[in-house]
Order: structure tokens, then sequence, then C-alpha cells
């Protein structure tokens, strides 16, 4: 019986997106550095803590702590038009959520502005509202399903544009760290491709409290050393001012999560 030839299927939009990020990422030296924290009484007072914000909250908000104290945590490698660091004055935090976009999956960032600043129950309420308002009513995902429809071309200038050229441009349309993680999914995927300067990531959290962490970031901007410290502050505002907040329960109010558009 002859086989049945296979079929071509046309790139989606997100697969578009997924794709100029990837290809972005690829020309920076990249570096993780990993680090197991233990977590037991953060992960108690998480289980009792009034709507038990997500992991991914609570992590984006200590390194951002980190972040606000560390200049070299906000700063990025531009290129052109002559080689040069830039620091942006506050942290923005691009945080990965995946979305269906009709038949398949599709890998959006939201942007969440000084999340320092604001409670990480809040910020845990604006990345859930997020994952479930339709696309179109979120403009970082609206952007990215306009901008994936342009013609390769015009795609690859934008890139080089937002990454290359302008620190600012790049801090407003990419944020200046990552968070990125499947381990909701039970799973763990400790090596990033990322096009901004440092991305956490962090794997299951074990019943006994521990959880490895990884940073990854560009080498350009960062050593391992300062990474490696990068994570052991983050953990220390997690048993600190986290720990802190969450056993507080509900009677603080919590501060509007605002987003870097």
């Amino acid at each position: 019986m002859p086989l049945s030839s296979g079929r071509k299927i046309a790139l989606s939009l997100p697969r578009r997106f997924v794709g100029d990020l990837v290809r972005c990422a690829q020309s920076l030296p990249l570096m993780t550095v990993e680090r197991r924290m233990g977590l037991a009484a953060v992960a108690d007072a998480r289980q009792n803590a009034l709507g038990r914000p997500g992991w991914c909250a609570l992590f984006t908000r200590a390194f951002a702590l980190v972040a606000s104290r560390w200049p070299e945590l906000r700063r990025a490698y531009i290129p052109y038009p002559r080689p040069h660091l830039y620091e942006h004055p506050v942290s923005v935090a691009s945080v990965a959520v995946a979305r269906p976009v009709g038949e398949e999956e599709g890998v959006f960032f939201v942007h969440l502005r000084t999340p320092e600043s604001q409670d990480v129950r809040a910020i845990d309420s604006y990345l859930r509202r997020c994952k479930e308002r339709p696309l179109e009513d979120v403009a970082m995902f609206r952007r990215v399903l306009q901008t994936s429809g342009w013609p390769l071309p015009l795609r690859r200038l934008l890139w080089w544009y937002t990454t290359r050229f302008s620190g600012f441009v790049r801090a407003r349309h990419l944020g200046t760290f990552g968070v990125s993680v499947v381990s909701n999914f039970g799973a763990t995927s400790p090596h990033l491709l990322t096009p901004v300067t440092s991305a956490l990531n962090y794997g299951i959290v074990a019943p006994d409290g521990s959880v490895d962490v990884y940073l990854t970031f560009d080498q350009r901007v960062l050593t391992a050393g300062s990474a490696a410290r990068a994570l052991e502050e983050t953990e220390r505002e997690l048993k600190g001012i986290l720990l802190q907040e969450l056993a507080s329960g509900g009677r603080q109010s919590p501060k509007s999560a605002s987003s870097g558009d």
C-alpha cells in the first residue's frame, strides 16, 4: 500500500511570533545558573493565604524587589549605534502565559510595571484576568497578533529596532526581565531562550518546600556571580517580605496591578 504524502501547514500568528522571538534570542550569549531554595514556610503561608496567590506572582514580585536595588538587573546590551548598556529606571516584568488560539496553544507575554510596588494578590489577580479575558481585550495580545501578521521583512525590521537600537523601546516592548514556567503542568524547563537580559524559571515545588530556581541571563550584562547572588536575594525576599505579606491574610488592601503598556 503506497504511503500517502503529508501536508503543508501555514504558520499561524502565534507560531510566527514564537519563531521571531526564538530567532532573536539565539543571537544572545545566554547562560543559566541554578539555586535550590528551601521555601517550606512560604509554601505553608501560601496554602493558608486568602486567594492562595500563585507561585508565579510570588517569584515575579520577589525578583522585582531585588531588581529595584540592583540597577544591573534593569540593564540591557544595545549594539547600535555603538555598543552600550541601557539602564531602565524601573522594572517591567514580562510574564509568559499560554492561551488557546483557534485549535492550537499560543504563548503571549503579560507586562507588569514596577511589580515590586504591587501587592502579590493584585499581581496574581491581574495575571489570572489576562489568562481568562478574550485575547482582543488585552492590549499586549492584540499587538502580538497584529504585528505577527506583517510580512517577514517588516517583522525582522521591527525586532531589530526593538532589541538592538533603542533601550527604552526594548524595555517598553519586551520588559526588563522575564518569568516563564511550566511547573504548573508538572514539568521543568531549566534552559530558556529569551530576548531579555534575564529570565526567571522554577521547577516543581516539592512537598518539603524545596524548589530548583533558574536564572537565564545575557553574559554581556551580568556575570554568573551576579546572577547567583540575584537568586540568593530573591530567596531572601520570598522568606522575608513575601512571607509576611502572605501571613497578613486578607487584612491588607491590595494595590491594583498595572501593566507596562
